[in-house]
């Protein structure tokens, strides 16, 4: 386990996968900036991490430019198709999680990362897609997370992705040599193509035609019709720091709200790891996600009032609502789990913090065809009650959990943070920011102590709140009396998800923490 945080004095990458941190570190060392190694980050996961995120899911980003001297935000998840509608689905409970037919979003993430190397990168798509290209058409040693998730979710494939993620019928080794060709020739068109090659060209056309052909609803004219789009990012004030969050369909805002919150408390007078800082987290985070299941969804489709919900005067209100001695109740319905979060910056001043997912592992289970590309399942997160404010409507998408985060100070980025994992990523970006900003804690300090996660998580009927086992006893029990619901857990859990931050200090120097419950590392130049 790291201990330390690795520091760069002109550029520093963090991943889940310490192959993709390379890819990134090689472009920088290129000539490139910060976004085309944040691209080449991307499309490296995308290959060595497949199992987490992929070609077929969507991606979100924080960006800043140092010459713009703002944050932007770029939305990279895709809409249902023109004709999905909900009584495709007549007579189910729900859209199923697997299969072609949970695969009903256009794939976001290759036109965010046209979207983010046109506005902003230095080198050409091609140059920042050759080391995922590389990997997927050489193989990597396959790594230990993609062997322990293939055992887990590998009866979940249907038999296209079967013979490229268990190749002879078996989960291969961790370690032993993993080649993606099919994927290596889809990551070629799009490096000489662009995303038209994606959306309008020869991998459009083999996907929809899969898809149509197998009982899917994806079309030709959907993936014509994709874009994504730069935002403004939602923020609030923390004690100084400006916090960003990319707007919804993204969960973001709920961090900023419980930020909102928690800033009606003392940390000075709070220790670090005490009932009190748990207690308090996890009470705030409550109340946001209160909020969050009742507004979040397209806001193509439906108002969100973020004014009111991050109003100061409204999280004052929260803020008092909150018992010190009594854990409140709220049901909470599994919102996503898988993801991969990474961040890099340049010593020009550059920043990007991104993440992206294929939904559950390995998505949807489905490879369309002989792309080599596994469609995510985020689609399946849908409601088909048509008085749900995330009920399913033909070009739509879905509420959303990817959220990366970015704060910063005096108008320059500070923190760069996110987390896989579904309803833990607001959870843990608390973590990581009070820690960081309150009590002085460097990244992988940050990353490394222990955390929690609160909520159900799919299969499992409770609201528990489970808590890595490093937490002290005491502070254990007094959380039990309180009322919540507490599971121990492992020392370093993987289901409190992947955690990942930067923070640049007065010198413009780099610090990285990459979390030891995964494959990540820092790379500091």
């Amino acid at each position: 386990m790291t201990t330390g945080p690795v520091i760069g004095t002109k550029t520093m990458v963090v991943s889940p996968h310490y192959l993709a941190s390379a890819a990134g570190a090689r472009i920088l060392q290129k000539g490139g900036n910060a976004f085309d190694a944040a691209v080449a980050v991307s499309a490296a996961l995308a290959v060595v991490y497949p199992h987490m995120t992929g070609l077929g899911g969507d991606a979100f980003w924080l960006t800043y430019s140092a010459g713009e001297g703002r944050v932007r935000a770029y939305n990279g998840s895709g809409r249902s198709g023109y004709g999905v509608r909900r009584d495709c689905y007549a007579g189910e409970e729900a859209i199923p999680r697997r299969g072609v037919r949970s695969a009903i979003t256009v794939p976001g993430m290759a036109d965010s990362w046209s979207a983010v190397q046109r506005e902003y990168g230095r080198l050409t798509l091609g140059e920042v897609l050759e080391p995922a290209i590389g990997y997927a058409a050489g193989g990597f040693p396959l790594s230990p997370d993609q062997y322990g998730n293939s055992v887990l979710a590998g009866a979940a494939l249907a038999p296209e992705a079967a013979a490229v993620y268990l190749p002879g019928g078996a989960v291969p080794a961790a370690g032993s040599r993993f080649v993606q060709r099919q994927l290596a020739a889809s990551l070629r068109l799009l490096a000489e193509g662009g995303r038209d090659a994606f959306y309008k060209g020869q991998i459009a056309e083999e996907i929809s035609q899969y898809m149509q052909a197998s009982g899917g609803y994806l079309t030709r004219e959907d993936f014509a019709g994709h874009q994504g789009n730069w935002d403004e990012p939602v923020s609030t004030d923390y004690h100084g720091y400006a916090v960003y969050q990319v707007p919804p369909n993204s969960q973001g805002f709920t961090a900023l709200m419980a930020l909102n919150i928690l800033e009606h408390y003392n940390f000075g007078g709070i220790a670090h790891g005490s009932y009190e800082y748990y207690h308090l987290l996890v009470e705030a985070l409550k109340l946001s996600f209160r909020d969050r299941d009742r507004v979040l969804t397209d806001p193509a489709f439906s108002r969100i009032p973020l004014a009111q919900l991050l109003d100061k005067q409204y999280a004052s209100l929260l803020a008092a609502s909150i018992s010190l001695v009594k854990a409140g109740t709220l049901n909470s319905e599994p919102v996503g789990r898988d993801t991969a979060y990474a961040a890099v910056v340049d010593d020009e001043g550059n920043a990007a913090s991104f993440i992206q997912s294929l939904d559950f592992e390995f998505g949807s289970g489905v490879v369309a065809g002989n792309t080599g590309i596994l469609l995510q399942n985020r689609g399946s997160f849908f409601s088909l009650d048509p008085g749900h404010i995330n009920t399913l409507e033909p070009h739509k998408r879905t509420f959303h959990t990817l959220m990366p985060a970015m704060a910063c100070l005096d108008g320059k980025p500070v923190y760069l943070y996110g987390t896989q994992g579904g309803e833990g990523q607001p959870q843990t970006q608390s973590l990581l920011l009070t820690r960081m900003l309150h009590y002085g804690m460097d990244p992988q300090a940050a990353v490394n102590a222990p955390r929690f996660v609160w909520g159900r998580t799919w299969g499992e009927p409770t609201q528990e709140l489970k808590v890595e086992r490093r937490v002290a006893p005491e502070v254990l029990s007094k959380l039990s009396e309180a009322g919540h619901l507490v599971r121990s857990v492992g020392d370093y859990d993987g289901i409190v998800g992947h955690a990942h931050a930067i923070s640049i200090d007065a010198n413009g120097y780099g610090s990285g923490g990459t979390d030891p419950r995964c494959d990540g590392a820092a790379i500091g130049w």
